[in-house]
């Protein structure tokens, strides 16, 4: 009969190696994630550094109501949402389409060579990749331009384009992210039952059939999940990487919601950390007002969901 610890000292005393396990995450979650919305009432306050926190004018909601009444603020939540929906509807899908295809092909040799070359791009730095971005389309010995001019095209600075970078900050993102989403694809796969497969095979169905009707059923949970989880990150798009591929030319489109609370906040000489902080906290509302809708509708339409 196992006996019941009768305080919590003696819970303690025999799990304690447990307890010290879980205790770290638990102490980086509260130091990186909690304890910095502490400094979110700075959005409510006229924040100056030699004041503090507390000291600080109380203002209320007088610097949300600057932020919406800004001939920048239509701009820069128009670019974001483009971006982001730009990037949500065309990555979401392809690292299920490569996962479906590596998990149904008949060359273990060919499906490991194309995992390891379609991962790679996921290791390569944010700064490294906007460097190639650069290169390749230098209106001088970019590779993008010499092909272009040897079609009879004339080459030009494609960066400079704000249309054009939307495609190239999506498109780049695709192939540095998709082999690495495939991941998590591939487990879900795994855990297939292999009896499904054989029962279809028995009746007749033929690859493609069974990936259909047995893969793609088995694996819908972890896309609704993922896709929950990304729809609270719409708002959130990559502050490194749209701020190192802007310019002056492109910055009609390249001017986000990250890269304004920055330049506001910190790059500007008369740093105005209030308002940064709410444009941020603005930011952060939507993403979470997003995810919980999301989240609602998929627990009404199916049984998946987060909570």
């Amino acid at each position: 009969m196992i006996k019941t610890p009768k305080n919590l000292r003696q819970i303690w005393r025999d799990n304690y190696q447990l307890w010290l396990i879980v205790l770290i995450p638990l102490v980086w979650l509260f130091i990186f994630r909690y304890w910095p919305m502490y400094g979110a009432q700075i959005a409510f306050r006229n924040y100056r550094a030699v004041d503090g926190i507390w000291g600080s004018r109380w203002v209320g909601f007088d610097n949300f109501l600057r932020l919406f009444r800004n001939y920048m603020f239509p701009r820069i939540i128009r670019n974001t949402l483009v971006i982001s929906l730009y990037q949500f509807v065309i990555s979401f899908p392809f690292p299920i389409i490569l996962a479906l295809a590596l998990h149904n092909t008949l060359r273990p040799q060919f499906k490991k060579t194309v995992q390891m070359i379609t991962y790679l791009p996921h290791f390569i730095s944010v700064v490294v990749l906007v460097g190639m971005i650069v290169q390749f389309t230098n209106p001088h010995v970019g590779i993008f331009n010499r092909l272009i001019v040897s079609l009879g095209g004339q080459a030009s600075d494609i960066l400079a384009y704000p249309n054009n970078f939307y495609h190239i900050y999506v498109w780049s993102g695709v192939w540095q992210s998709t082999g690495w989403g495939t991941i998590i694809y591939l487990a879900a796969l795994s855990s297939v039952s292999m009896d499904l497969h054989e029962a279809a095979m028995i009746d007749g169905a033929g690859r493609f059939k069974r990936m259909i009707h047995i893969d793609i059923p088995c694996i819908i949970p972890t896309a609704v999940v993922i896709l929950i989880l990304n729809a609270g990150r719409i708002m959130d798009i990559g502050f490194e990487k749209a701020f190192l591929m802007q310019n002056i030319r492109n910055i009609s489109a390249s001017e986000i919601i990250s890269t304004y609370a920055y330049k506001v906040g910190l790059a500007q000489a008369s740093a105005d950390f209030s308002y940064s902080t709410t444009i941020s906290l603005f930011n952060s509302v939507i993403n979470v007002v997003l995810i919980l809708i999301v989240n609602a509708i998929a627990k009404k339409w199916g049984e998946t969901s987060l909570w």
